[in-house]
């Protein structure tokens, strides 16, 4: 909508529609629109097994041609781990500014052999761009370490559509708190909330086992919501069973996010692995503190202790038990903590990502 630009997008696969998300175990459609407001064309995937889980998986011919078709006088090109978006940094280098954006970082570590064939290859696929732009300072550091100068590094922050979370905000209380009642839960509990796959990476399963631990003490009165699906959910299901405490409300689209986010009092995103982790933008969106691991990329720029929550080793399950124990004996600065994480998250907007995004791109631009 600026005025000073103007945008089409460039599309190397049509994603999940009518297809199956591999993790999600099933076919997704999304039910906001993605596809409204601006100019955009699917260029034709040639690859025999199509789809983003392998490099090989975005293979489009024509996307260069289509491109200089269009005339694109500066190209911005989202990850580098397809052959498409290799193809295009190479191509457009040296012939109009080239930018990049990733949330890349160091935390997934590697062996010492990896960890160098990484770097040679990061080193040369980078030279092919002008300008990084970074999320937050986990990936502000993966890029330092892949040898971009910081003059090539510009912060754009992830962001969510804030006002969808939180537009009719007392509406979307009185529902959420209806349908705890629907689910048999106290209105004096403490409700924990996981909404993402069901996933080895995201550890839902030590979540589960921590808040049945608690429970079994007798001395805590605690309800956990799981908000999703994936390959685990069968074995959960089994290590539930008989936990009436805890809720399985399978997949849920967009549209019903913003009042299932405020059924927990917490959410909680224990990942071993997660590049930055939307769902804690969100979920603060919707006036909720969160407990992140510190294997979450968004941890050390969104998550402030006692302000929006607090961030515990993804490796020591005690860490996480005794946060909980915490919040659970002090409920008045949990609530005090709605509003404070409400109020951070709102530097993390739409509104700032674009304007950081499109004065950098106008900037490179005009330089001879």
């Amino acid at each position: 909508q600026r005025d000073d630009h103007e945008v089409k997008v460039f599309y190397s696969w049509k994603g999940t529609e009518d297809q199956n998300d591999r993790e999600f175990g099933k076919k997704i459609k999304w039910d906001i629109p993605l596809l409204v407001g601006y100019e955009y064309s699917f260029i034709n995937n040639k690859a025999k097994d199509p789809g983003t889980h392998h490099f090989f998986g975005l293979d489009n011919p024509d996307m260069i041609a289509e491109i200089e078709h269009w005339g694109a006088n500066a190209v911005l090109v989202y990850g580098w781990a397809f052959k498409t978006h290799i193809s295009v940094l190479r191509h457009f280098h040296g012939r109009v500014p080239v930018f990049f954006r990733g949330d890349s970082t160091l935390l997934t570590g590697g062996n010492l052999i990896r960890r160098l064939f990484r770097k040679i290859w990061l080193n040369w696929v980078y030279r092919h761009i002008d300008v990084a732009f970074y999320p937050g300072k986990h990936s502000k550091n993966y890029f330092l370490a892949a040898g971009l100068p910081l003059a090539k590094l510009c912060h754009v922050p992830h962001s969510v559509d804030n006002n969808r979370f939180s537009k009719n905000a007392l509406a979307l209380e009185e529902k959420s708190l209806q349908y705890r009642r629907q689910l048999g839960i106290p209105d004096d509990s403490l409700v924990l909330l996981f909404a993402g796959k069901l996933v080895s990476r995201k550890q839902p399963i030590l979540l589960l086992q921590v808040v049945q631990e608690l429970v079994q003490l007798k001395r805590y009165n605690i309800h956990l919501i799981f908000v999703g699906s994936g390959p685990l959910k069968k074995r959960m299901s089994v290590l539930s069973k008989g936990s009436d405490y805890i809720h399985f409300l399978g997949f849920r689209n967009q549209t019903d996010m913003p009042w299932l986010y405020r059924i927990g009092d917490i959410y909680v995103l224990p990942s071993v692995i997660e590049t930055w982790g939307l769902g804690v933008n969100e979920a603060m969106a919707c006036s909720r503190p969160v407990l992140v691991s510190d294997k979450v990329g968004c941890a050390p720029d969104i998550v402030k202790s006692k302000v929006s929550g607090e961030i515990f080793s993804a490796e020591n399950k005690d860490n996480l038990t005794n946060i909980i124990r915490e919040y659970y004996h002090n409920r008045m600065a949990l609530n005090d903590m709605r509003r404070k994480a409400y109020v951070l998250i709102q530097q993390w907007s739409v509104e700032k990502a674009v304007k950081l995004l499109g004065d950098h791109i106008l900037d490179q631009s005009r330089r001879p």
